[in-house]
């Protein structure tokens, strides 16, 4: 297991170099645009799709087929990606979490449960990402399974305008938000660790 997070981490140094590069200008552009969080959004989407991109140069270069030498089972195969993910994840929104609590602060806006309710809104986006993009890799392949990419970057535009809206909706549409959002966290934690499951049992029934 160990091995398959080194050649990941070593892919990630070697193809992965734009996204630290998008996920800094998306940062700045943050500090930029108030209103749109889009900008905020983007980043966590972005390193969830690290594990797709990662499976994608795996399936060109045919390392799939050779790892059936190996002593991996799928089950590691699938679970290194994961990991990839959740490391680059959680890595992208303590970045992306120190640098809104400082654009707040500049603004003279920072409010306490505002910053905590978009954090609680960056991790379900993180874990989003990769939940519901990674398991139709695992069964149909990367490139039969990036419809669900796409998909992903309209819910995640969708997402970016509806939270906008109720964060700048008043008093009350917080509290209708703050009392939600820790059981929206609880359901995104749940919907990774299934979709974690999925993509294992897709991936020992697919013929590589």
């Amino acid at each position: 297991m160990k091995g398959l997070l080194l050649k990941d981490l070593y892919m990630m140094k070697k193809y992965c170099k734009s996204y630290l590069l998008i996920t800094v200008l998306f940062i700045a552009l943050s500090f930029a645009s108030n209103e749109n969080l889009f900008f905020v959004f983007y980043p966590c989407l972005l390193c969830g799709m690290i594990p797709v991109n990662l499976l994608g140069y795996d399936e060109r270069s045919r390392w799939l087929q050779y790892s059936e030498t190996m002593p991996y089972t799928k089950g590691q195969i699938v679970s290194g990606k994961y990991w990839i993910g959740l490391g680059t994840q959680v890595a992208v929104l303590l970045v992306t979490g120190f640098a809104q609590a400082i654009r707040m602060n500049i603004s003279g806006a920072f409010a306490l449960r505002k910053y905590l309710v978009l954090m609680m809104l960056l991790l379900v986006m993180s874990l989003l990402a990769s939940s519901i993009t990674l398991p139709f890799m695992f069964k149909l392949g990367v490139e039969k399974g990036r419809m669900a990419y796409y998909i992903m970057i309209g819910i995640v535009c969708a997402g970016s305008i509806i939270a906008s809206n109720l964060l700048s909706g008043g008093i009350q549409a917080e509290i209708k938000l703050n009392g939600i959002l820790p059981i929206i966290c609880l359901v995104g934690i749940g919907i990774y660790v299934l979709s974690w499951y999925l993509s294992i049992v897709f991936y020992k029934k697919r013929e590589i």
